[in-house]
């Protein structure tokens, strides 16, 4: 195995060895071995991390009858440099900078050691080479949102002409599932839902109808659409099935939604961030910050309270670490 000398036997990490609140179980930990890698792995040295409501779902305990043993680091998006690569690693070598989302199933038995932690184990086809053009910070805010939100155009077999609607659409999905519908899926119109200060972020990332969703109600519209992507969850799924033409499709990325809409959990992959590539690296696709990022690697617990409000435009990324 290929390997550099400088690294550590232990180190720095965000850690819990209970379910709970991050703000209450979360701690700084300074001694934790360096994980292994398999065969099929490379060991990443951490640049940054962005967080996501899956990492504080998991905390609470969402995902306990399925979870790795604790002692827990969080963190499933990740960017940084290859240190070290298992025997059958192909595709990448030490130096090059990558990012992905470390856990190709999110929910059965995700990883002990997540990204927020200075090294990290990671499968070879759940990665992609960083962008030339993105920071890490950038690259890291991207993974498992754009992956997210490619995939559930495939899921509704998304094509060109096509009208949709974006539930949600500053946030760390939905400001993904704008982009891609303009720019790689060539939709018709694309319509989305925000809260009055963040119309303009609407617009400018491709929006053709930014709907302030305190004033009104999208499901009144004269206007259906062929689909309705929601990232939001609770109540809207069931209006999104009255804004959706008859034969049109709503997907979701929430939990418990209605059963007529389409229900889906992302596999991570890197191909599809390669594919997603040539549009990362023209500027068509930009990763979308939340402006208060990146916090540093010893406020992991003030970004999560910040995730947690909901109100973040983007994505909460960590960085540097540590």
């Amino acid at each position: 195995m290929a390997s550099t000398p400088s690294i550590p036997s232990h180190i720095k990490a965000w850690a819990y060895s209970e379910y709970g609140n991050t703000e209450e179980i979360l701690k700084f930990e300074s001694n934790i071995p360096i994980p292994d890698i398999k065969e099929d792995q490379v060991l990443i040295k951490v640049v940054a991390a962005a967080l996501n409501p899956i990492d504080y779902k998991r905390a609470h305990g969402f995902l306990k009858n399925t979870d790795s043993p604790f002692p827990t680091v969080p963190g499933y998006d990740v960017a940084g440099v290859v240190v070290k690569v298992g025997s059958q690693v192909s595709k990448f070598k030490v130096g090059d900078g990558v990012y992905g989302d470390i856990n190709e199933d999110p929910v059965n038995n995700p990883k002990a050691i997540g990204s927020l932690a200075e090294y990290t184990a990671v499968e070879e086809k759940v990665l992609a080479h960083k962008p030339s053009n993105l920071s890490f910070v950038e690259a890291a805010s991207l993974p498992l949102a754009i992956i997210t939100a490619y995939q559930g155009f495939e899921k509704v077999e998304f094509s060109a002409g096509k009208s949709i609607l974006v539930l949600g659409g500053a946030g760390g999905v939905g400001s993904l599932v704008i982009q891609l519908a303009k720019h790689v899926f060539g939709a018709s119109k694309v319509a989305a839902t925000a809260s009055t200060a963040k119309l303009d972020l609407l617009r400018n990332l491709g929006a053709d109808l930014a709907i302030d969703y305190t004033k009104e109600n999208f499901e009144e519209l004269e206007e259906k659409f062929d689909v309705v992507y929601d990232t939001v969850g609770e109540s809207e799924t069931e209006k999104a099935l009255k804004a959706v033409k008859e034969s049109g499709k709503v997907v979701t990325i929430v939990r418990f939604g209605h059963p007529e809409a389409i229900f889906f959990i992302r596999i991570s992959d890197g191909t599809v961030l390669e594919k997603l590539k040539p549009y990362l690296e023209s500027g068509k696709v930009k990763p979308i910050l939340d402006p208060k990022s990146p916090y540093p690697f010893s406020q992991t617990v003030e970004a999560f309270a910040h995730l947690k409000t909901n109100r973040a435009i983007g994505k909460v990324v960590i960085h540097p670490i540590p």
